[in-house]
């Protein structure tokens, strides 16, 4: 047999913990028959019946193509138990960012929902000229020194302890409003940005819209 043959397949697949008790179960929670099943993962209800019971084990592909019809992952159709984010973001964490002269530290876990920093707002920078337009939300709070909020046409002047929390769709611009800057804690939902494009800071981003 030459290598990537069915029977190299095959030893691969027996070196897989055992699928059955998770295909079954899996299947049930998804609330399809065998048959219905079997047409979705383009098997027919034999084979997969041999799959859940044991008396066959699946090759990898095979096991993508069922995760995918059952919604989850190879890692859960394996029984892995994937790892728990450590909840706890410590003083001395992840240091400083620092983008068009905004500073940012980070005060949430990654691949969350949400993002939360803390941010530093210099007075007088190019930031405070930028517009941004995107999906999610945003909420504030100000620690220290005083804010200039724009949303739409509207202005803002936010005090230390004032907070906002808005529809980012709605055009928005900030700025420090005292030459001390200010301090802000920052949430947002925009799971895929990195600290250079947030919707603060950043020239990174396709998002934004800048004011003419």
């Amino acid at each position: 047999m030459t290598p990537g043959s069915d029977e190299d397949a095959g030893a691969a697949a027996d070196e897989l913990p055992t699928v059955a008790p998770q295909l079954r179960d899996l299947r049930r929670r998804a609330g399809l028959t065998l048959e219905a099943a079997a047409t979705r993962a383009r098997l027919s209800p034999a084979h997969l019946s041999r799959l859940e019971t044991g008396r066959r084990q699946p090759s990898l592909p095979l096991l993508l193509g069922l995760a995918r019809t059952y919604g989850t992952t190879v890692s859960e159709l394996l029984g892995e138990t994937p790892a728990v984010a450590d909840p706890i973001v410590r003083a001395g964490g992840p240091g400083a960012r620092e983008a068009d002269g905004w500073t940012y530290w980070q005060a949430g876990g990654s691949g969350r929902g949400m993002q939360a920093l803390r941010v530093h707002v210099p007075h007088g920078r190019s930031q405070g000229e930028l517009v941004r337009v995107h999906p999610g939300e945003e909420w504030l709070y100000v620690l220290k020194g005083r804010l200039r909020l724009h949303l739409g046409e509207a202005e803002h002047l936010l005090e230390p302890g004032d907070s906002a929390h808005f529809d980012s769709l709605t055009p928005h611009r900030i700025g420090a409003a005292a030459v001390q800057g200010a301090d802000l804690l920052f949430v947002h939902t925009l799971l895929q940005s990195s600290l250079a494009g947030l919707c603060l800071g950043g020239s990174t981003t396709t998002t934004h819209q800048h004011r003419p």
